[in-house]
């Protein structure tokens, strides 16, 4: 199978901080493979993060039954973490990347297209990180994603921390009691709270992401520590919420993969607002894949 001009095949591919993934998806075929791959986020390593790519893509056309070397006939659209910062994207748009077209943007963007169908509106990301995205008749607004530790409050690595700290200062008799540290005592396989520092020495965001569930659980117990912890994390996505709303957003969604434990814990305000997606963060990337691919040719023709 070749891909024409006018009909090609198409990569949409979300590369986040903990997986990335791709469909193949051909107009008139629909979604004709998948491909799923680890952590996709530049600013944590550039060559991984390609790797991550072409894994992915690979994975896709070969559930569809195409091989690696027809990656040359497709036209990829991708959304990455991270290429929000200005130098990723030019380190990451500079790749002698193996497709036909590789067309650029955010994780976001990519994820706000396929949430609202390519009309306007408003995403919030709990995940590995946390974020807000507007995108309001032609301008994009990034509120938070900052990364982390510096920022991603309410995400699932900002949890996973605040659980290691409270937890770290209660074993040294600095602050109550906590549930939280039995639970990093089996989530990390160790009683022992210098092992966890050992453990979580120099890891990235993804390490601290897989500890969210620890506040959780604690909070279900009617841990005090936790259930502080939870409402704090909750506060910060209801203001998330409040000012994409405040600044137009006709439709809003949360997203990632914390959202189910999060959703609960949002005022009724912001839960009555929530809209669900309409497709996936993969498939908004198909979406900006032709939507640039159109752009390209209306411009070509003058």
């Amino acid at each position: 199978m070749l891909a024409s001009l006018d009909s090609p095949l198409l990569l949409g591919i979300d590369g986040g901080g903990s997986k990335c993934r791709a469909i193949l998806f051909h107009p008139s075929k629909g979604v004709m493979g998948t491909g799923l791959s680890g952590a996709a986020n530049p600013v944590n390593g550039m060559e991984a993060a390609r790797e991550a790519i072409v894994d992915a893509c690979v994975q896709a056309l070969e559930a569809a039954g195409l091989s690696a070397e027809q990656l040359g006939e497709c036209v990829a659209g991708a959304g990455l973490a991270g290429v929000n910062l200005p130098s990723c994207f030019a380190a990451m748009n500079a790749w002698q990347h193996p497709f036909a077209a590789l067309h650029l943007t955010t994780d976001l963007h990519i994820a706000c297209l396929g949430a609202h169908g390519r009309q306007d509106g408003a995403i919030m990301i709990t995940g590995t990180g946390s974020c807000g995205f507007l995108d309001l008749a032609g301008k994009q607004t990034i509120v938070g994603g900052h990364g982390f530790p510096q920022g991603d409050k309410g995400s699932g690595a900002w949890y996973g921390l605040m659980a290691v700290q409270h937890a770290l200062e209660a074993s040294d008799g600095l602050a109550p009691a906590t549930a939280m540290g039995a639970g990093l005592a089996r989530a990390l396989g160790s009683q022992e709270p210098l092992s966890w520092v050992e453990q979580l020495a120099g890891q990235r965001s993804t390490a601290y992401a897989r500890l969210a569930a620890v506040v959780f659980e604690a909070a279900e117990q009617g841990d005090p520590e936790a259930l502080a912890i939870r409402a704090e994390g909750a506060d910060y996505i209801n203001r998330l919420a409040r000012q994409l709303l405040d600044a137009g957003a006709p439709r809003l969604s949360l997203l990632g993969g914390l959202g189910p434990l999060v959703i609960p814990h949002l005022s009724p305000e912001v839960q009555e607002a929530l809209s669900p997606a309409q497709a996936t963060p993969e498939m908004g990337a198909v979406f900006f894949a032709q939507d640039q691919r159109r752009a390209g040719a209306r411009k070509e023709q003058g």
